[in-house]
């Protein structure tokens, strides 16, 4: 797989190294892509690239003499035997003194695990050998809370010393069908289960029929991904027993804070810390409606899974477990025949909408300045309103509202009157933001019918998006 978008990151990356004394975090969680990237920005720089593993100390110093080695060429540090890291990062800072030099630390993490002082000697390091010798350090991770505690938190003794930090998020729908050879709906149906995630992208061959890989991939007991999100919660957790039963509770349907203390039989208040971890772990998120002024504060808050292949598997592969066992694939096969587009991949291309609304809007291919992107949802007295992608531009005092359909007929002019109506009936949307315009978005993927051509070509006011292409 080449390498694909990131552009912001090796930009970010770019800028550091032309200051001096650059110290740059970059982390997210396994398969984003932390080690592509880096890769990819070293390729044509001096630079000391070493993969942390769990392994001994000594072991460790022995291989980053090696590295080294390779590097400056001296061979002699392949037999040379090291007790101390500063005197390694010695020779490094020693190399080429008058040429930048990058050095990268990668999966960090695993170095704490086995010195639990290794932050304090890479802290010495930094301040007495390597900041002011023309090097640039990149520590990256993959354990994200070790991350946070090691590399980031103000109780590390590295705080303060790091001048950026990146984590890594998913590739965006937008990056990925830019450069895919597949039909949209294809891609959108791709999306639904890799979430962006590189390395997934990477074991799919666009050209084989979907089912065939999600059988062979996550489905079979051997598949590479059967037992991925345990692998991504138990290297986080020592005990995932309750983050797992959380995040099967979300997938059942359970969004409600309330709901989901209820269905575990847990208060909210002792449930809250273990939602605190997932969320700042991006397995789990809290959707606030875009009408709210303090976010934070609300009580409107609903909880999703995030990670769109944890998600995928917590309806499709754990559920099933015992089946799968017994290589019982087809119990899998008939559940996603029966609802797999109406209650998943739809779902998911809501945030697709989002996604191609705001690249829209960037290209300035759509008049607007999104200061805010989400959805609304309501009970009204007369009714559930539910809007799936609505944003704020407060520059120039326009709302948009849009509904999204991943229908195989083309779209209908009743869907556009459907989704005005909820906005007008809505007077928590009118509070909100009195005196704004109101913008109104179909978003399709086969398609409109004449009738809604016909209405948009008459009003400016109406915005239709087939696939990822602004129609009108």
């Amino acid at each position: 797989m080449n390498f694909i978008g990131r552009k912001t990151e090796l930009e970010k990356l770019n800028d550091e190294y032309q200051r001096n004394g650059s110290f740059v975090v970059v982390y997210g969680r396994r398969r984003i892509g932390k080690t592509t990237l880096i890769k990819e920005f070293i390729k044509d720089k001096t630079a000391f690239y070493f993969l942390a593993t769990e392994e001994l100390e000594t072991q460790s110093m022995k291989r980053l003499a090696g590295v080294i080695g390779r590097c400056t060429k001296n061979s002699l540090m392949k037999k040379a035997v090291f007790t101390d890291w500063l005197d390694l990062f010695q020779i490094i800072a020693d190399y080429k003194p008058n040429e930048k030099k990058v050095l990268v630390i990668d999966e960090f993490p695993y170095l704490v695990k086995t010195n639990g002082a290794f932050p304090s000697i890479l802290q010495n390091a930094w301040d007495e050998i390597l900041k002011e010798h023309n090097v640039m350090l990149i520590l990256s991770g993959s354990l994200i809370g070790m991350m946070n505690k090691y590399a980031l938190s103000y109780d590390s003794p590295l705080y303060g010393r790091r001048t950026s930090q990146i984590r890594l998020n998913p590739l965006s729908f937008s990056e990925l069908y830019e450069v895919q050879h597949i039909s949209f709906e294809q891609a959108v149906m791709q999306y639904s289960i890799t979430g962006g995630i590189p390395k997934y992208l990477e074991l799919l061959i666009e050209t084989d029929d979907l089912e065939k890989q999600i059988k062979k991939l996550i489905l079979s007991k051997n598949g590479f991904l059967y037992e991925e999100p345990n692998f991504l919660l138990k290297s986080e957790f020592l005990s995932a027993v309750n983050y797992f039963s959380i995040i099967k509770t979300i997938s059942d349907g359970n969004h409600k804070l309330n709901k989901i203390a209820s269905m575990l039989s847990q208060d909210t208040s002792s449930l809250m810390p273990y939602l605190s971890v997932l969320m700042e772990l991006g397995f789990v998120e809290k959707r606030i409606p875009i009408t709210e002024k303090n976010p934070e504060r609300s009580r409107k808050g609903l909880y999703f899974i995030s990670d769109l292949f944890i998600r995928f598997w917590f309806h499709y592969v754990y559920p099933y477990k015992g089946e799968l066992e017994l290589d019982n694939m087809q119990i899998v096969l008939d559940e996603m025949n029966k609802d797999f587009v109406e209650k998943f991949v739809a779902f998911v291309y809501e945030d697709i909408c989002k996604n191609i609304f705001q690249n829209l809007c960037m290209k300035s291919k759509i008049h607007f300045v999104c200061s805010r992107i989400g959805s609304y949802w309501l009970n009204d007295i007369d009714g559930n309103t539910e809007i799936d992608v609505m944003a704020i531009d407060h520059q120039n005092k326009q709302i948009f509202a849009g509904e999204c359909k991943f229908h195989t007929k083309p779209v209908d002019a009743f869907v556009y009157f459907s989704l005005k109506n909820k906005v007008e009936q809505a007077n928590e949307i009118k509070k909100s933001f009195p005196g704004y315009e109101i913008v109104y978005g179909l978003f399709s993927k086969s398609g409109f019918t004449q009738r809604m051509l016909d209405l948009a070509k008459e009003n400016n006011k109406i915005i239709l998006i087939n696939e990822d292409e602004l129609i009108f």
